[in-house]
């Protein structure tokens, strides 16, 4: 592999040569096997198991794509001093040669054959360079005029990277010359109706697979911190995320009562058979009224957002004096890189690129995240800080500039930091399994305990050292968060349950219980049950069969179910049930300003109407296409791959678009003249 031949080297770095390792310079994403296969990345050509780029430039992009799809010349042979002849004394082409050669005598045979038509082919159209510019000069004015209503319209960038983007230029392709695109009166009525009665009949798709799997409710809460909540309501199975509405609480947003009645509502709306889970907030409004539902649905479970509740943990370990000490120091370091534009180049260039900062993710979890990226880059800050470039700058004399290095220099510092990394990494990999819309159930419970016997070990069983932690992890997990589904779902969990080092604790074995009781309601259902019990217990028959066993880590919990367990139909249902749910809501990244955008501005009712409709339709096509990008698979769990410096969920997609209601002016004066209904 020679780095000076080929332009993929722009925009890769090799990082292990022996394994030919190497790393894209977009989204830090490594592979092995040299430039060709980051070729596929870079030109987001899916290849086996190379993941697309997101971050790669468009024109980096259809480079790389040109390159790859560009056959390599092959070498020519040595030739013949016959075929030498042939070649230069070979006539021209005439109009008169329809077949492209003539006879070469040279190269007859006895039989006076003419030379094959392979040696004098006829060139190619594409060969003919005014074919190529052309059709080089069409693309390149289609490129232009799309740019410009981009650039026109102030659509963002990041709406090139749509699903639906390309299947628009191809199907415009398709209809040809003279091809006029929809007017504004037919995308503001019939298409948006379209588009909505499209998304109502895949809603009524998604509902027939609920009967198996059941679902959760998420309920999505927001306030700006003196008057205004809201809260979105959608609905989640593996099968995807259907939105449905949103609601101003600003009035009852203290209302357990209210609440209750709200949440009441959607699961009525649902179907109380097809519901397993509703994940709300953890306030306390929400917890009553969590409580009075499953009080009155006695086969539903209540649960607050698990992201919510472990970001709170890793918010009162931030508080914790040495703590908020050291994440203070990280923060005085990155506020100063990312406040100089000329320091912050020099930082990517001797981090090889990699940010400190992770802007996408916007909770607590952020903090303990960009101090794990000082740490990493340690070597490589400090190196900047004392590189000649640095020294002859005038940023080198500036006061806080030599307090940022002393502060790099300090050994208290980085001794403080790999300590506070060491007790918040086991919780942030615990974060990083739930916050994603894959069913992540069965896995909670264990990356608790998990995380909690990784500090101990780490403070070497100092109880004085590693207690503080444990009470901020068991006031939140135990008080507020922990259910007996949780519990149900690692006891269900084969990688889990039949691992050699699993021990089954009281708080495992009554949750599941108390989980079976809910779900397993008839009399029949509960005799077979009591006989279906035993054989999981004991890997009896298909749960014991070899491939079952090899499953139990290659297979998602979910899908190991559906594959071993027709033997046990009863416990089989429960457990499909119960680990095809998520733990949290907040892989959801809604815009809030356009929901309060919808309940804020006065409109008349037809405004309202058409408004709400546009919402409906944006969301849900997001929501489509977070489930389309992602496949629709669910994987196993293995926790100690877990790579949080990895990218997350949240990163990967981009977020929703702000939607103002502009569109609306100049409705028909039929649609101004009806009466207001306000809210």
């Amino acid at each position: 592999m020679v780095r000076g031949r080929d332009a993929c080297w722009e925009h890769c770095v090799l990082i292990d040569a022996a394994k030919q390792k190497v790393r894209c310079n977009y989204c830090q994403r490594e592979y092995s096997g040299g430039v060709y296969r980051m070729k596929f990345h870079l030109a987001q050509i899916k290849n086996k198991d190379i993941v697309p780029c997101t971050e790669v430039p468009d024109n980096v992009r259809d480079a790389i794509r040109q390159i790859v799809r560009t056959p390599k010349k092959q070498k020519n042979p040595k030739k013949s001093k016959v075929d030498d002849y042939a070649i230069n004394n070979a006539p021209e082409n005439s109009s008169s040669d329809s077949d492209g050669f003539r006879p070469n005598p040279a190269s007859s045979g006895q039989n006076g054959s003419t030379c094959p038509p392979l040696l004098f082919p006829r060139p190619s159209p594409s060969a003919h360079p005014d074919v190529e510019d052309a059709e080089k000069k069409k693309h390149d004015y289609a490129d232009k005029k799309i740019a410009l209503f981009f650039f026109h319209n102030s659509i963002p960038f990041s709406a090139s990277k749509s699903m639906y983007y390309q299947e628009m230029v191809n199907a415009v392709a398709d209809c040809g010359v003279g091809y006029k695109g929809p007017s504004y009166e037919n995308l503001r009525s019939s298409l948006l109706e379209k588009a909505k009665c499209e998304i109502a009949d895949s809603c009524k798709n998604f509902r027939d697979a609920l009967t198996e799997t059941g679902c959760t409710i998420l309920s999505d809460s927001w306030s700006d911190g003196s008057t205004k909540s809201l809260v979105v309501f959608s609905v989640t199975c593996p099968k995807g995320t259907f939105f449905l509405k949103s609601v101003d609480i600003s009035a009852h947003a203290d209302d357990a009562q209210f609440l209750f009645g709200l949440l009441e509502s959607v699961v009525l709306e649902i179907g109380v058979e097809n519901v397993v889970q509703v994940i709300t907030d953890s306030a306390a409004s929400y917890l009553y009224a969590g409580r009075l539902l499953m009080s009155k649905y006695t086969s539903l479970f209540w649960s607050p957002c698990a992201s919510q509740c472990i970001d709170k943990m890793l918010e009162d370990i931030s508080k914790l004096e040495w703590v908020s000490e050291v994440l203070d120091e990280a923060g005085t370091i990155t506020r100063y890189i990312y406040s100089h534009a000329w320091v912050l180049n020099m930082m990517r260039k001797f981090t090889g690129g990699r940010e400190l900062l992770r802007p996408r993710i916007t909770r607590f979890v952020t903090h303990f995240l960009s101090l794990r990226s000082i740490v990493v880059e340690e070597d490589n800050l400090k190196h900047m800080f004392s590189h000649t470039d640095w020294l002859s700058s005038a940023y080198s004399r500036r006061h806080d500039a030599q307090a940022i290095k002393s502060l790099l220099y300090l050994e208290k510092f980085w001794k403080l930091a790999h300590e506070a990394l060491n007790v918040s990494d086991p919780l942030v990999k615990v974060l990083r399994i739930v916050d994603g819309d894959m069913p992540a159930m069965g896995y909670i419970y264990e990356g608790i305990d998990r995380a909690k016997v990784q500090i101990k070990a780490y403070y070497n069983g100092l109880e004085g050292k590693y207690k503080p932690i444990w009470d901020i992890i068991d006031e939140r997990w135990n008080m507020q968060f922990q259910s007996p589904l949780h519990a149900a779902a690692a006891f269900l969990n084969p990688s889990i349950f039949y691992n050699p080092s699993f021990k089954i604790d009281l708080k495992m074995r009554n949750g599941f219980q108390e989980a079976m009781m809910k779900m397993v309601i008839g009399d029949k259902d509960k005799t077979e049950f009591t006989r279906e019990h035993p054989m999981y217990i004991n890997a009896q028959g298909a749960l014991g069969s070899e491939f079952a066993v090899l499953g139990r880590t290659l297979n998602s919990p979910g899908d190991w179910w559906a594959g071993y367990g027709y033997e046990v139909p009863t416990l089989q249902k429960a457990a499909l049930r119960i680990l095809c749910q998520p733990c949290s809501s907040y892989w959801c990244r809604w815009n809030w300003s356009t929901f309060e955008n919808i309940h804020t501005k006065k409109r008349n009712r037809m405004e309202q109407e058409k408004f709400n409709d546009l919402v409906f339709v944006h969301c849900n096509l997001q929501l489509q296409a977070i489930t389309q990008t992602r496949g629709g698979k669910c994987k196993p769990v293995i926790y100690d791959e877990i790579d949080v410096s990895s990218e997350w969920p949240t990163e990967s997609e981009s977020s929703s678009v702000l939607l103002d209601d502009s569109w609306l002016e100049n409705l028909s004066f039929e649609c101004l003249d009806c009466p207001s209904d306000y809210d």
